[in-house]
């Protein structure tokens, strides 16, 4: 595959190329804003939030915003909704996640001289400012993990700069655990010994398991007032789990995969979990 160009001509011709290849692509337009893909939403019409990570608030049968528009559909990328949005189009992006992939975007060059010395060589792509290091897995997408350094895999789109080069390698616990560090993890208060010398409770592996797996089901299953439901979990784990130190960033992680599976973004979980700590007062 060759490296695409700025001509504005050829941008649906490389969506054609990548989406038979299995990867779900979307027009963007001028400050890579995407492009809604069914006739209703196109210009933003039915209200729907093209900046945003999750889908608009329009009644399409199937989301059709940001992230959400990307598809290997020729029928539409062909069809309709964009046949004036190519001409308008200034890249073509897509959905790393929904090809099983990771980006780590790195944004200067103090972030791609941080990553040579850390993490496994991959597939690398230039960018305008730094790299794209391309690897094979998927993991939540989070904003500045680290200065300089984007995860973006499921729930986000990422401009198609070429194919890149290198051998694309399996995704390293080293990328994984960048999003743990995100939110800080809960600070470990000594809690006094039961009578009898018995551990605390919440330190019992199943009481603590059945604990975050109840969590995730109770927001997973939100079909509606999603950021409220996230936030009063949130509370509800940290109030009985949080003041004994058994809480750790594996089970904030499953917590916020939970929530941004359900259209919450990275940033929405952070305020949510740190609003529920101060009203603990933790």
């Amino acid at each position: 595959m060759t490296q695409p160009t700025t001509i504005r001509r050829d941008h649906l011709h490389i969506a054609l190329q990548l989406a038979a290849q299995g990867l779900p692509v979307l027009p963007l337009r001028a400050g890579k804003i995407p492009f809604g893909n069914c006739p209703a939403c196109r210009d933003n019409a039915c209200g729907g939030r093209p900046n945003m990570r999750t889908p608009g608030p329009c009644q399409c049968p199937r989301p059709c915003h940001a992230w959400a528009a990307a598809t290997t559909d020729p029928a539409t990328l062909t069809g309709p909704a964009w046949s004036s949005s190519w001409k308008q189009a200034a890249a073509v992006a897509w959905h790393p996640g929904g090809f099983g992939l990771t980006v780590v975007d790195l944004d200067h060059a103090d972030a791609v001289t941080w990553a040579r010395r850390t993490l496994p060589a991959t597939r690398t792509v230039p960018t305008t400012r730094g790299e794209h290091w391309i690897y094979r897995g998927v993991m939540p997408s989070v904003n500045a993990v680290r200065d300089g350094v984007d995860i973006k895999s499921t729930m986000v789109y990422a401009r198609w700069l070429g194919p890149g080069t290198g051998t694309m390698t399996v995704l390293p616990d080293a990328v994984r655990a960048l999003i743990v560090k995100k939110p800080s993890p809960v600070r470990p208060v000594i809690a006094p010994v039961p009578a009898g010398g018995r551990e605390c409770r919440h330190r019992t592996p199943a009481y603590l398991e059945r604990g975050i797996a109840m969590a995730e089901q109770r927001i997973t299953a939100a079909t509606s007032g999603v950021h409220a439901t996230v936030y009063r979990t949130f509370l509800a784990v940290l109030s009985a789990h949080g003041r004994c130190g058994c809480l750790t960033d594996t089970h904030a992680a499953r917590l916020f995969a939970a929530a941004q599976t359900k259209g919450e973004s990275p940033r929405h979980c952070a305020d949510a979990w740190s609003n529920a700590r101060t009203a603990l007062g933790m």
